[in-house]
C-alpha cells in the first residue's frame, strides 16, 4: 500500500513544495495516477514502504563501491541492508536531464504496478524513495543476479539444462500471470521482457523485473495502437515495430527470444559478430525444426548428460513458434507454460530422473 503511506512520509519531510508544475517536487497521492494506464483501484496483496534519502544512504553505506551490483538503463543498483536486517537491492535513478521526465513516469508505473501484483515469479517491491529529486526503487535481493550474466559466462558456473528449463517455466508463469488479468481485472503487457530482466534467486527460480514500460491493456481490447515503439532492440515484436500495434503476443515474441538464448547461450543481439549474424532470431530461426542442424546451435557449454535431444527438439519448436512474424501464429503464455511442463517431464524421464510433478499454471 505505498500510496497510503505517502501522508506519513509527507509529515517526515521538512520542506515541501506546492508547485505541481515541477514534476520533481513532492506531490500528494492523487497526483500519482498514471494517465490512461491506471485501472480502478484494486486490493493490493502486499505493502511497500516509503523511504527517505537518508535511509537509502544508511542502507548502502553512502553508496559504497563495495555495495555496487551493476548498472542498467535506469541507473546504478546497490546492495543495501535495512534496519530490520533484510538485504535488498536498491536501484538509484541516474538519468541525463533530457530523460528525467521519462524516467519519472517509468518510476511511477513500476511502483503502481508492483504494488498491485503478487506472484512468486515477479520480483517483490519492498519500497521506494521519492525524496526531492532523488528516486530509488527497493527490491528483494536476488543473489544470483540476472539470466544473461549466467548465460554469457559472468556467473560462477554455466547452467545445466534442467536449471535452464526451470528458469524458462518460471518466467513463463510470471508472464502468464500478467496476461491473465486475474490480479487487477485487465491484462498487462510487460513490453521490455528480456534476459537481463529475469532475476534469479538462490535456487535459480526466475522472477521478472523492471516494469517501467509495462502497459495496462484497454478494458475489453486486445490491441493497443501507439506511434511510439518502446522496448529493447533484439526483443522487438516485428508486428509491433511495423504497425505500432502492441498485444500480449508482443511479450510472447520476446519470450521466444529468451528461449533461444537459453538454448544457444548466445545474446539476442551480438554487435561483435558480422552484420548478418548479429540478430539471434535471424541466425537460427530457419533451423529450429531441423534436428540434424539443431545440434549445431545448442550451447556447447551444456553438459550432454543434462539433456535429451527429444526435450531440446520440443523446446526449439516452442521457441520457433513464439518468434513467428505473424502474432496470430504464436502460442499464448498459458500454452507455453503447459508445453514447458511437458518438456521438463520429457527430459527428466529420458534421463531416468525423478518424475516431474505438474503444478498449477501460474
Amino acid at each position: 500500500m505505498p500510496f497510503g503511506l505517502v501522508s506519513a512520509w509527507n509529515k517526515r519531510r521538512r520542506s515541501k513544495s506546492h508547485d505541481h508544475s515541477d514534476p520533481w517536487v513532492y506531490k500528494p497521492a492523487e497526483h500519482w495516477q498514471i494517465e490512461e494506464q491506471t485501472p480502478r483501484a484494486t486490493k493490493r496483496h502486499h505493502g511497500s514502504s516509503v523511504f527517505t534519502l537518508r535511509e537509502m544512504e544508511v542502507a548502502t553505506g553512502s553508496f559504497r563501491e563495495e555495495n555496487f551490483l551493476g548498472k542498467g538503463g535506469f541507473g546504478r543498483v546497490y546492495r543495501g541492508t535495512l534496519p530490520s536486517g533484510e538485504v535488498v537491492a536498491i536501484k538509484k535513478m541516474e538519468l541525463a536531464p533530457f530523460k528525467e521526465a521519462e524516467g519519472e513516469l517509468e518510476f511511477r508505473v513500476e511502483v503502481d504496478i508492483l504494488s498491485r501484483l503478487d506472484h512468486p515469479n515477479l520480483v517483490t517491491l519492498v519500497g521506494y524513495c521519492a525524496d526531492g529529486k532523488d528516486r530509488f526503487l527497493v527490491y528483494e535481493y536476488m543473489k544470483n543476479g540476472n539470466l544473461q550474466d549466467h548465460l554469457n559466462g559472468i556467473g560462477e558456473a554455466k547452467m545445466d539444462w534442467p536449471k535452464r528449463l526451470r528458469v524458462a517455466i518460471g518466467a513463463a508463469k510470471g508472464l502468464a500471470y500478467l496476461h491473465s488479468s486475474t490480479a487487477i481485472g485487465m491484462p498487462i503487457v510487460h513490453r521490455d521482457f528480456k534476459s537481463t530482466n529475469i532475476l534469479l534467486d538462490t535456487n535459480f527460480e526466475a522472477k521478472i523485473s523492471d516494469f517501467g514500460l509495462a502497459k495496462f491493456m484497454p478494458e475489453g481490447q486486445e490491441i493497443y495502437v501507439t506511434a511510439r515503439v518502446l522496448g529493447t532492440f533484439g526483443y522487438f515484436d516485428p508486428e509491433y515495430t511495423s504497425t505500432g500495434k502492441l498485444t500480449l503476443q508482443s511479450d510472447v515474441y520476446a519470450f521466444g527470444v529468451v528461449l533461444l538464448e537459453l538454448l544457444t547461450g548466445r545474446r539476442a543481439v551480438d554487435l561483435n559478430l558480422g552484420p548478418n549474424d548479429q540478430n539471434l532470431v535471424l541466425q537460427v530461426r530457419h533451423i529450429l525444426n531441423d534436428r540434424k542442424k539443431l545440434r549445431k546451435v545448442i550451447d556447447p557449454e551444456l553438459s550432454r548428460s543434462s539433456y535429451t535431444m527429444e526435450s531440446i527438439a520440443m523446446f526449439a519448436n516452442l521457441a520457433s513458434r513464439c518468434v513467428r512474424v505473424e502474432s496470430s501464429e504464436r502460442p499464448s503464455m498459458e500454452e507455453c507454460v503447459k508445453e514447458l511442463q511437458l518438456i521438463i517431464y520429457t527430459n527428466s524421464k529420458g534421463l531416468g530422473g525423478v518424475t516431474y510433478t505438474f503444478r498449477k499454471l501460474y
